[in-house]
């Protein structure tokens, strides 16, 4: 059992950490990368796993050699993926850390997420109230890998780097975590989501 008492605060990654979110969120992308023609494979949508929405839709149609409304894009991926909302569950064992912490040391949920959706997200899990903060895709210039996101949850919950420890469930998330001196735990090594292919 993961035992809190020789760090500062959590800091958490939301979809694929908190919740089961990843399966919804690969089917919303779906639906902005099938209209456009662009080839998005399930290996390489958990590649990206921590990079925000619009990252992600400049990244593909620049691969593709195409012209998106970013803004649109990101709009239908979103609501496409809140739709599925009522379907996704709370990652068990990470979400019972939560529950076990709050209280007793400072939390903090850092997304590549827009910080609305992660609210609804954390809302519908049932663990909206339990974090001090949460540092979104627009309360940093850079995102994961680069460490500023988790840096950012640190300074705001007055916590030493190298005593947080970050709940991660993608490569980049943990490079993050790695560069912004902090110890992290791999929520893949507990947890896989479903595969749709």
């Amino acid at each position: 059992m993961w035992q809190f008492q020789n760090h500062d605060a959590l800091l958490f990654d939301c979809d694929g950490t908190l919740a089961d979110t990843m399966p919804a969120h690969y089917r919303g992308w779906r639906t902005v990368t099938d209209a456009h023609g662009i080839p998005f494979d399930e290996d390489r949508f958990y590649a990206l796993g921590g990079r925000p929405t619009r990252d992600i839709v400049a990244t593909l149609a620049a691969e593709k050699g195409i012209t998106i409304d970013i803004e649109q894009a990101v709009h239908a991926k979103e609501q496409a993926f809140l739709a599925q909302l009522a379907h996704v569950l709370p990652i068990d064992p990470v979400v019972s850390v939560v529950r076990r912490s709050r209280g007793r040391v400072p939390m903090a949920v850092v997304t590549g997420g827009f910080q609305r959706v992660c609210r609804q997200i954390l809302a519908h899990v049932g663990i909206a109230d339990a974090f001090d903060t949460i540092v979104a895709s627009e309360d940093t210039s850079r995102h994961k890998p680069d460490p500023d996101p988790f840096l950012e949850a640190a300074r705001r919950l007055g916590a030493r780097p190298e005593r947080c420890v970050v709940w991660e469930d993608s490569d980049l998330g943990i490079e993050a975590a790695r560069r912004a001196g902090m110890e992290w735990i791999d929520v893949r090594s507990f947890h896989r989501p479903e595969r749709l292919t």
